[in-house]
């Protein structure tokens, strides 16, 4: 098994990704007056810049996956932190617009395509590194911590965030003062890298190194042989990306749009919902461990299926306490969802080919049900005039997902052995 130390390095490196995530959006008012000139139109400039960027992940994940197949999971986590280190150094170094003109807007955006490669690789590689890391009968639970460490994560950008804001004076904030938390992301990248430099290797790619049989075309074969499980991955990360995109980061937005709260009740209420995730997250990894990753996962796809349809309308009109409770629910199905799936999704491949598989299945599925899952919900609900559509959009996701999940094996080390 892998020493201790270093599976805690690569589980708390999830940290890094969520809070540059999470930080961008934080900034993207204060980023639009910098680089792009202010105004509605710079708003929009900045936010399709992140969607745009958000594409790229896929592609990190492809590239680095295939090279975490053939040269192994730590060297492949090292060059994606690296590239996340750098890229979070080189946009607080920036030039701005007052500097450089338009050219400014470009740079920010040529390095949030650089960092999203670099966060598409990550995730995938630190889940199959904590599979392959753990004791099997904990599995689950260990592999879980990912999803926890990446809600510190944006906790982290949230109260770097705040701080930020409340220490610089509005002058200042735009003119050097935003700088100061993307330089702090770039030192919080930099020391994981250091502590990834001294971790152990993934003992099962080890073990096919030194067999000689470490799989020449990964993607090939993931695609082909192992479609089935980039087919059962697809599903459950698509899930996963809807009930967290929609379920728990369109909710305060959701509750400001339609009066239910006001800007800072519902950023105090999103708060509560991170809290919620990091909560749940190790019970229902451990849990998966006991019972199996599959019970797990069609019972909360069958609360996904029925529950956010009703609850989004009551968080809409029920007024404060009933809008709490709503969130914190949906933060349960979302963060409990993403806790088993770590596992679920890794399991589903042979360790020669995982982080290929995952990239083909996994990551795609992140990207398509993702990144515009806000923007849709948002839609919907002008399309419909009615509050439950955003919570549709999650059950009808989930709706579909069941049967995939009946049909699928049971992977959990408890009752199989692993593939």
């Amino acid at each position: 098994m892998v020493p201790p130390a270093s599976m805690a390095i690569a589980a708390i490196s999830t940290v890094v990704e969520w809070y540059d995530f999470t930080l961008y959006l934080y900034f993207v008012t204060v980023l639009a007056r910098v680089f792009y000139g202010g105004g509605e139109r710079s708003l929009a400039l900045a936010l399709a810049g992140f969607a745009i960027a958000y594409l790229m992940r896929p592609l990190g994940a492809l590239v680095l996956g295939v090279y975490g197949d053939r040269h192994g999971r730590r060297r492949a986590m090292m060059v994606s932190m690296a590239v996340m280190t750098l890229a979070m150094a080189l946009t607080a170094c920036l030039p701005t617009r007052a500097v450089a003109g338009p050219l400014a807007g470009w740079l920010l955006l040529a390095l949030r395509c650089v960092m999203a490669f670099a966060v598409g690789g990550e995730y995938t590689g630190v889940v199959a590194y904590l599979v392959e890391g753990a004791v099997p009968g904990r599995r689950g639970l260990v592999a879980s911590l990912a999803s926890a460490a990446s809600e510190v994560g944006a906790l982290v950008a949230a109260a770097v965030s705040a701080a930020t804001v409340l220490w610089f004076s509005p002058a200042a904030l735009e003119t050097w003062g935003w700088r100061v938390p993307f330089a702090i992301g770039a030192g919080l990248a930099g020391m994981i890298w250091v502590g990834r430099s001294r971790m152990a290797e993934s003992p099962e790619f080890l073990a096919h190194e030194a067999q000689g049989d470490l799989a020449a075309h990964p993607l090939g074969r993931a695609a082909g042989a192992e479609r089935a499980g980039v087919l059962r991955g697809f599903g459950i990360s698509a899930l996963g990306s809807i009930s967290y995109y929609v379920g728990i980061s369109y909710v305060p937005a959701f509750l400001v749009a339609t009066g239910a709260m006001g800007e800072g009740a519902a950023l105090g209420l999103s708060t509560l919902a991170a809290l919620m995730v990091i909560a749940v997250t190790p019970i229902a990894g451990a849990l998966s461990d006991r019972y199996g990753r599959r019970p797990l996962l069609i019972g909360i796809a069958i609360a996904a299926a029925v529950m956010p349809t009703l609850l989004f309308p009551v968080m809409a009109h029920g007024g404060i306490m009933l809008a709490l409770g709503g969130a914190l629910v949906l933060a349960a199905i979302g963060g409990a969802w993403s806790a088993v799936a770590a596992s679920a999704t890794a399991e589903q491949f042979s360790s020669r080919v995982r982080l290929s598989g995952l990239a083909l299945g996994a990551t795609s599925a992140t990207a398509l049900f993702g990144g515009v899952s806000p923007w849709l919900a948002h839609v919907s609900i002008a399309l419909t005039g009615g509050a439950w559509a955003p919570g549709a959009m999650i059950a009808a996701v989930a709706a579909a997902v069941v049967p995939i999940l009946w049909m699928m094996p049971e992977t959990a080390p408890r009752f199989v052995e692993p593939l």
